[in-house]
Parts: C-alpha cells; sequence; structure tokens
C-alpha cells in the first residue's frame, strides 16, 4: 500500500472546505476619508431643515403645533435604530451595514424632496433618520478596525467627529445657497451625494465584524426600536399638552417595551447590548455625554435659527452664515482636540465642552429684545468651542467604553441616547419659545432653560468617574 499523501486535501477536512475567505486588509486613510464624507452628508440631511424651516412649514401646510415633527423626523429614525444598527454591523459586517445605509440615505432623502404633506415630509425623515443610523454606527465600528493601535484611533475618531460638526455646518449653508431654486433642491443635491458615497464604498472598504457566534438578538432589535418610537413619539406629543391620553399611552408602551427588552436581553445567548456595561461608570459617562449633547445643544440649535428669521427678520442664507460661526469653529476645534489626548480624558473634555456651551448661550440672552444679531456673536463662539469639545470627546469615549470588538455598538448606544435627547430638546425648545407671548421672552427663556442642561450634563459626566 503506497504511504498516505498527507498534504493532500482531507475531504473530512470541514475547515478546508467551509473556512471563508480572507477578508483583504483595511486601508486606513480611505476608511477614515469615506467614514467621515458619509457622516458629514447624513448630518448635513438632518441640519438642512433648521434654515428652511419657514418656507418648509409654509409649502407643506404645516401649522406650528406641527413644526416638531418636521425637524424630529430624523433625529426619531436615527434614535429608534442606532443602537439596533450598531449591533447588526458588528454581527453581520460594517461595510454591509454602512453600503445599506448609504443607499438608503441617497434613496430617502430623494423621496423627501418629492414629499407634497407634513406626513410624508416626516415619513421620508424618519427613513432618512433609520438609513443614517446605519452610517454613523457602522462607520466607527469601520475605523476601530481600520485603526487598531490607539494613536491612530484617537486620531481617526478626532477627524470623525470632526467631520460631525462640519456637517452641521454645511447642511444649513447649502440649504441656505439653493434656497433660491426652493426647499428641495438641498435634498436631491444630498441624496446624490449618499449614492456616490456608496459607489466608493463598494470599491474601497473591507469587511469586519466581531468574532461572536450565535444568531443575531432581533427580539432585542425589534423590542427597544418600538420602545424609544413610543418615547420619542410621546416627548413630540408633549408640547402640546402632557396630560392627553395619547401621550400617556405612548409613554406607557415605552416603558412596557423597555421591560420587555431587558428581560429578552438577560435571555438572549447573544444580546444586542451587555446590560453588566450600564455597571461601567465609563459608559454610563458616555450615554449622559450624548443625552445632554441632544438636549442642551442640539435641542436648542436645531429651532433657534427659525426663532431668529422670524423675530430679526434674516433670510436663510444669512441665518446660515450667522450660524457658520458656531458650527464651523466647533468643526475647528474638533479638529484640534486629539492634541489634548493623553493631557485631558474625553470625560474632562466633554464637561469642559459643556461648561462653554452654557456660558455661551448666557451671554446671548436679551439679544432677539434688542433686535440685534451682533450681541450674539461672542456666544457663537464660546459655544461653538464647546460642541467642537463634544462632538470630539464623544465618539472616542463611545468607543474606549466598550470592548474594542463591539465598537460599533458602542458608537449606537451612544448616539441613541444623543438623539433621544435631542428630540426631547427640540420639542422643549418649541414648546418654551411658544410658552410665551412675546417671542424674545420666550427665547430667553429657551436659552436659560438650554444653559442649565448644559451645566448638569457637566456635572453628570464629572461624577461619573472610574472607581480605583
Amino acid at each position: 500500500m503506497p504511504p498516505l499523501d498527507r498534504t493532500a486535501a482531507d475531504p473530512t477536512d470541514t475547515a478546508a472546505h467551509h473556512e471563508p475567505p480572507a477578508e483583504p486588509p483595511p486601508r486606513p486613510t480611505a476608511t477614515l476619508a469615506l467614514a467621515s464624507v458619509a457622516t458629514a452628508v447624513a448630518l448635513m440631511t438632518y441640519t438642512a431643515p433648521m434654515v428652511t424651516l419657514p418656507d418648509t412649514a409654509a409649502s407643506l401646510h404645516t401649522p406650528l403645533s406641527a413644526q416638531a415633527w418636521l425637524l424630529n423626523g430624523t433625529p426619531l429614525g436615527l434614535a429608534a435604530l442606532l443602537l439596533v444598527a450598531g449591533s447588526l454591523a458588528d454581527d453581520y459586517g460594517r461595510r454591509r451595514i454602512f453600503l445599506g445605509g448609504t443607499i438608503a440615505l441617497g434613496v430617502t432623502t430623494a423621496l423627501g424632496a418629492l414629499s407634497t404633506s407634513t406626513w410624508l415630509f416626516t415619513l421620508a425623515r424618519i427613513a432618512q433618520g433609520a438609513a443614517s443610523a446605519a452610517i454613523l454606527a457602522s462607520s466607527l465600528g469601520l475605523l476601530v478596525h481600520a485603526f487598531p493601535a490607539a494613536a491612530g484611533r484617537i486620531r481617526a475618531t478626532g477627524v470623525w467627529g470632526a467631520f460631525v460638526s462640519a456637517g452641521i455646518a454645511a447642511g444649513p449653508l447649502l440649504a441656505g445657497g439653493l434656497a433660491a431654486w426652493g426647499w428641495r433642491a438641498a435634498y436631491v443635491v444630498l441624496g446624490a451625494a449618499a449614492l456616490l458615497v456608496a459607489l466608493f464604498g463598494v470599491r474601497t472598504l473591507a469587511e469586519s465584524r466581531a468574532p461572536r457566534d450565535g444568531r443575531p438578538d432581533l427580539a432585542g432589535a425589534f423590542t427597544f426600536g418600538l420602545a424609544l418610537v413610543s418615547l420619542v413619539a410621546a416627548l413630540t406629543l408633549g408640547r402640546d399638552g402632557w396630560l392627553r391620553a395619547p401621550v400617556g399611552l405612548l409613554l406607557a408602551a415605552s416603558a412596557l417595551l423597555t421591560a420587555v427588552f431587558v428581560l429578552v436581553e438577560h435571555r438572549a445567548a447573544t444580546p444586542m447590548i451587555d446590560l453588566g456595561l450600564l455597571r461601567r461608570p465609563r459608559f454610563l459617562a458616555s450615554s449622559a455625554g450624548g443625552l445632554f449633547t441632544g438636549l442642551a445643544v442640539i435641542g436648542l440649535f436645531s429651532f433657534l435659527p427659525a426663532v431668529l428669521q422670524q423675530a430679526l427678520g434674516l433670510s436663510a442664507m444669512d441665518t446660515a452664515w450667522l450660524f457658520l460661526l458656531w458650527s464651523g469653529l466647533s468643526f475647528a476645534v474638533a479638529l484640534q482636540a486629539r492634541r489634548l489626548a493623553g493631557r485631558v480624558s474625553p470625560r474632562h473634555q466633554l464637561a469642559l465642552g459643556f461648561a462653554l456651551h452654557a456660558a455661551g448661550v448666557l451671554t446671548m440672552l436679551g439679544a432677539v429684545g434688542a433686535g440685534s444679531w451682533h450681541r450674539l456673536l461672542p456666544g457663537l463662539v464660546l459655544a461653538g468651542a464647546g460642541s467642537g469639545l463634544l462632538n470630539a470627546a464623544l465618539p472616542l469615549l463611545a468607543v474606549e467604553s466598550v470592548p474594542a470588538a463591539r465598537a460599533a455598538m458602542g458608537s449606537g448606544a451612544n448616539q441613541t441616547f444623543r438623539y433621544v435627547g435631542s428630540c426631547a430638546g427640540v420639542a422643549l425648545t418649541i414648546a418654551v419659545v411658544t410658552s410665551s407671548g412675546a417671542l424674545a421672552d420666550g427665547a430667553d427663556l429657551a436659552l436659560g432653560v438650554s444653559a442649565a442642561l448644559g451645566l448638569l450634563g457637566a456635572v453628570s459626566v464629572l461624577a461619573l468617574r472610574e472607581r480605583a
């Protein structure tokens, strides 16, 4: 009998037949560029209505009581699906979820441009938020895979955070610049940009996923998504009266679904989120930072442009240029904040960012009543610097607060709290501004509330320090 050939493939060797082909290595610079640009496009889509809200509402015949939906549609989709998208990205593949999100954002943004009623536009905005959730959650997971070293990761998350600010800055500018062609023109351009990013992503990005066995936690994803949809809908409807039956029913449904979600996660073999993370101060600080960024910062600056247009008679483009001082400085500070790494912890950066925001908005008190946009400038500078520190520290803290293999889930969790906070913040800001007979008094009250929430955010993240 001839000797056995040990080099031949053994048909019983399952590894030889079933081992998946190795993924190509990541291209760090290209990955960072695509993740950052896609994030900027998603944030531009989110912020575009800020300066065109009066025109959009007039075109769609949206009453004041329903204008919160025009702003809250996208954060509703974001809040409901960010954690879900992050978990699915870790399990199914971050590249796959990223590309699906960019394609979906392109399609849904174009549909928003074709909307003819408040509810059709709101549904398109919710779908844009869901697509943006896939982009925002998976992009940080792609970056952690492409930049495994700590120094590279700090640089990459700093650049990514800066592009969050860049998207916030560019969205109103684009919408204001295209206002002569109507408020719909910006959505056509942004839809095309998202599809272009997807095209480059197909050819550039390498796949990565978490090494977990078991089925994806679809039951957890379903119950958590419904719980957040119920909560955000209640927060948006609540500005017309918190004691109304629909608001109470939605809040009760959210509480019940959250309890079901916790039960599902305890029983799941591969839970969407490890509930043990709730005992980690760093994870709680990341979540609190996201929540108060939404409540104090995004909530105020989402509606303040519309207030200034009505009170000071500014055009959409004038308002966009004015707020570029805030958002542009936020971009510059976020881009340079990585130099603080090693000297100032992300938690202390968050606290400083919240303090600067509070100081900035307090200096704006009385500007609307005086009819002077010049009096807003010092406050916009201070608040812009604070926003830049927040946008730089939040993504780094989000990925540091969870195991590296669950980076997309950590990003999703952080940003879920951010956009739940923004939904509540927008509804609260509109309710406060319209609670007074005089627009100037309402604006000052909203500024004071935002400053108080910013200071509360600073105290919260400082209190959540790691135990020795």
